[in-house]
């Protein structure tokens, strides 16, 4: 089971979203987490570098990050400079409900995950736009004047189609200097995503890709901060209880998510999620 030092579940979204302007004079050391729910960050000030499924980011300025539920990442923040950004959390059932016409607004977030990138860096008129919304954003939810949910949510909104025109062109190769991952390691995180019902043992992998297991072992923790077998367990976690929460019987979520043991599953999910599956799904 995954030590819950070193990857855990961080916040509670029981909103449609929620908007947090941060600024922090004294860096936090935070380890690596998950949420339940998406994320957007923007990066208004300070040197941060963000770990995203073993990507690297090195972030600028109104940067924009996308983070989707269940990725782990951890930001490290350079404690010499005051660390300022603007993060969204955001409901999915919100964004389902406010997609018209075969146009998902959590499609940005499907993206990025695919692609294995999950970072934002547009010119000067983008993001003089995300600042406006922001502002605007920011500016509806502190009134309390008639409407003022009604024009959040109308701001909010208008962000997430920006963030959607943006995220559907793939600028990997533009900025290039912005990040950093191991090809092979992002093959192997792929490959674990795809086949999490499978033997995802160090041997397993190893053997497929052609690699020796001290290699794998050192270079997977050194690259991701997190052992193989801890970062398996956890995905093989998030998959059963996203199953279970869709209707499908504890049972049979286990085992499509890769466990072989029913009481070793019951054990690690306990242990995680610190309850039940029948309350999970609750």
């Amino acid at each position: 089971m995954l030590d819950r030092s070193e990857v855990g579940k961080r916040g509670y979204l029981n909103e449609n979203f929620r908007l947090f302007h941060l600024k922090d004079s004294r860096a936090e050391k935070l380890d690596y987490h998950y949420h339940e729910f998406d994320k957007i960050i923007l990066l208004l000030g300070g040197k941060v570098t963000y770990v995203v499924e073993g990507v690297t980011y090195f972030l600028k300025p109104w940067d924009v990050l996308l983070v989707q539920h269940n990725l782990i990442h951890v930001p490290i923040i350079d404690p010499n400079e005051p660390y300022e950004r603007i993060v969204i959390w955001l409901n999915a059932g919100y964004l389902a409900q406010h997609s018209y016409g075969g146009e998902d607004l959590s499609a940005c977030f499907d993206l990025t995950r695919e692609r294995g990138f999950h970072l934002l860096r547009e010119g000067k008129e983008r993001r003089l736009e995300y600042m406006r919304l922001v502002t605007e954003l920011e500016g509806a939810l502190r009134d309390r004047e008639f409407g003022h949910e009604l024009l959040a949510s109308t701001y909010f909104l208008q962000l997430l189609v920006a963030i959607n025109r943006d995220a559907g062109k793939d600028r990997t190769v533009e900025v290039a200097d912005s990040y950093r991952r191991d090809p092979k390691m992002g093959e192997i995180l792929r490959y674990i995503a795809a086949h999490l019902e499978e033997d995802l043992s160090v041997d397993a992998i190893a053997g497929r890709f052609y690699m020796s297991r001290y290699y794998l072992m050192h270079r997977f923790k050194e690259t991701t901060g997190y052992t193989l077998h801890q970062y398996v367990s956890q995905k093989r976690l998030l998959r059963a209880g996203e199953m279970i929460r869709s209707g499908v019987p504890v049972m049979k979520a286990a085992e499509q998510a890769g466990f072989r043991d029913y009481s070793t599953f019951l054990r690690a999910f306990q242990g995680t999620f610190h309850m039940s599956p029948r309350e999970f799904n609750g």
